[in-house]
């Protein structure tokens, strides 16, 4: 079990194509079961919601936008807080998060109910009981 304090709020940083909405980039897809009312309810919670997401320019706004439309406005996009100015010579790309909610993550995108359970209830996406059977059923190097 990972030993993280889940009972304080958290920064959690949110991909858009593919997690928030169906991935059909450029285009924007239609919204995932249950992520805009769980995103709403993490913020509700008190924590701190960072859109983190490959879009740039045009694309972004859209994007931006379409969450705004649906009740959600992000504490950061794409850097810590709004605001922040990105200067490659004094910072890192990387964002400060302590979860990325993202459908790119190892087993894939695990839905949104799991996410919010694994949040507010302690529990982490992958237990070790279906770590042990994948174990059994991979061969090789692997395992």
């Amino acid at each position: 079990m990972n030993k993280t304090d889940f009972t304080k709020s958290k920064i959690i940083a949110v991909d858009f194509d593919g997690t928030i909405v169906e991935d059909v980039y450029p285009n924007i897809g239609k919204p995932k079961l249950f992520a805009f009312e769980t995103l709403k309810k993490l913020q509700s919670d008190g924590h701190r919601l960072i859109l983190w997401t490959y879009r740039y320019g045009e694309r972004l706004i859209e994007a931006i936008e379409f969450c705004e439309k649906h009740g959600i406005i992000f504490n950061g996009v794409n850097n810590n807080f709004h605001g922040e100015e990105f200067d490659l010579s004094k910072q890192s790309r990387k964002i400060h998060a302590d979860l990325f909610i993202d459908d790119r993550n190892v087993g894939g995108f695990v839905g949104w109910g799991e996410i919010y359970v694994s949040i507010t209830e302690k529990k982490n996406f992958i237990l070790e009981d279906e770590i042990k059977d994948k174990k059994t059923q991979r061969k090789g190097w692997f395992f």
